[in-house]
């Protein structure tokens, strides 16, 4: 088995490697967090402080105010959150009464487009937005959407990702705000890729923001959705009264510790990410090369503005999940499409829907991070040549 070090990350949109602040400050959390954060006695109340802490940490790093962020168990949570605050109460079952219209694009996060499909189930009528090719979705595509949408219902909510997580594309998402709100409705950004990597004009008029601790370095288990203020969430289950009610359950003062932390140092990340662009271009050029002299130079998924540490690449002539299999043994880690949709047969949701399956089936996505180097990026790409050559040699079949 290849030692741990000698592995090379490459799959920092999955998640980021904790940072050691973080987990530092989670540890000196645990000596004296241990208790109930709800309790109001003096070791509750200890517990508490670092719950408001992660609160005010997120509401400066989204540009929100504190009384109106939620912290929740992830990204998945929040923007299951974000959809059902507008149907929640009123979706009953199909062709219930004033269920109201969802507009929602066709390259969201599944956490997005499962919540949506859940609530088309319930009586929601949803209305779908193809992406162009590029893998944007354009702002003229939203408005006919909702245009179409609200002949049948009225229009209560828009979903768009700030930064799509398969192939790092920026979405026009201060465009879409105007068109959603000249139409009254409201924007839901889900913006886990985008905070801590670009500037927050990346969800600028965004009503609902969601937000992930593990997407900016921090520990997994812990996320947060800011509001615009007079907005009524409405809570997905039920229970206690902690976070208003909105999302019960006791807390988690340590994972709330190393989220505040996180949340900090993500202030001054979109700078360290934008540094990264010329990393991310050096790492495509390789791989182009070592493709090319493997017979096949692999194509670049997602064009225009992207973030700068994405690359999504489709190999014709092998399929993205084997390859990212051969790449594993050798010490690469990457992945073939999100990682919550790993171990699934299907090609990636997104790239199908920008461009068609075969293109999807044969995709990886590379994104690097904080801790990349350039002795990182060419040796993964030595690496890469070598599963191409053993991959060629095979037989056919095999």
């Amino acid at each position: 088995m290849r030692p741990a070090s000698s592995v090379i990350y490459l799959d920092w949109n999955a998640t980021t490697p904790p940072h050691p602040e973080v987990l530092a400050a989670m540890q000196a959390a645990a000596e004296v967090a241990w208790a109930n954060p709800a309790s109001v006695h003096g070791p509750g109340r200890r517990a508490r402080a670092f719950i408001e802490q992660a609160r005010e940490a997120v509401a400066r790093l989204t540009g929100f105010d504190a009384r109106d962020v939620t912290l929740t168990s992830g990204g998945t949570e929040a923007n299951n959150l974000a959809l059902w605050h507008a149907f929640g109460d009123e979706a009953a079952g199909p062709g219930a009464a004033g269920a109201g219209a969802l507009v929602v694009s066709r390259i969201e996060h599944p956490s997005v487009t499962r919540a949506a499909e859940g609530l088309a189930g319930r009586g929601v009528h949803v209305a779908w937005v193809n992406p162009e090719p590029s893998g944007r979705v354009a702002p003229e595509a939203i408005a006919a959407a909702i245009d179409r949408a609200a002949a049948v219902a009225p229009v209560r909510l828009v979903s768009l990702q700030a930064v799509n997580h398969e192939t790092g594309v920026v979405q026009p998402v201060a465009e879409a705000a105007a068109i959603v709100h000249a139409r009254g409705a409201r924007l839901h950004v889900d913006a886990v890729q985008a905070v801590g990597r670009l500037p927050p004009d990346a969800w600028a008029g965004a009503d609902l923001v969601s937000v992930a601790a593990h997407k900016i370095r921090g520990p997994k288990g812990i996320g947060a959705l800011a509001v615009r203020p007079g907005i009524r969430l409405r809570p997905v289950l039920l229970g206690g009264a902690q976070e208003r009610g909105l999302r019960p359950g006791t807390q988690d003062p340590l994972a709330a510790a190393g989220f505040a932390v996180a949340a900090r140092r993500a202030l001054g990340a979109p700078a360290r990410y934008a540094a990264l662009a010329p990393l991310r271009d050096r790492l495509e050029a390789e791989l182009t090369e070592v493709g090319r002299a493997a017979g096949a130079a692999p194509i670049r998924n997602g064009d225009g503005g992207r973030a700068p540490h994405v690359t999504n690449l489709s190999w014709p002539g092998w399929r993205g999940d084997e390859l990212c299999a051969a790449l594993d043994l050798e010490g690469v880690a990457a992945s073939s499409g999100a990682a919550c949709s790993a171990g699934t047969a299907e090609p990636s949701p997104v790239l199908t829907a920008m461009l068609g399956p075969e293109r999807a089936a044969t995709a990886v996505r590379f994104s690097i991070g904080e801790d990349t180097t350039e002795a990182d990026v060419v040796e993964a790409a030595r690496r890469v040549a070598r599963v191409l050559s053993r991959l060629r040699s095979l037989p056919a079949g095999s």
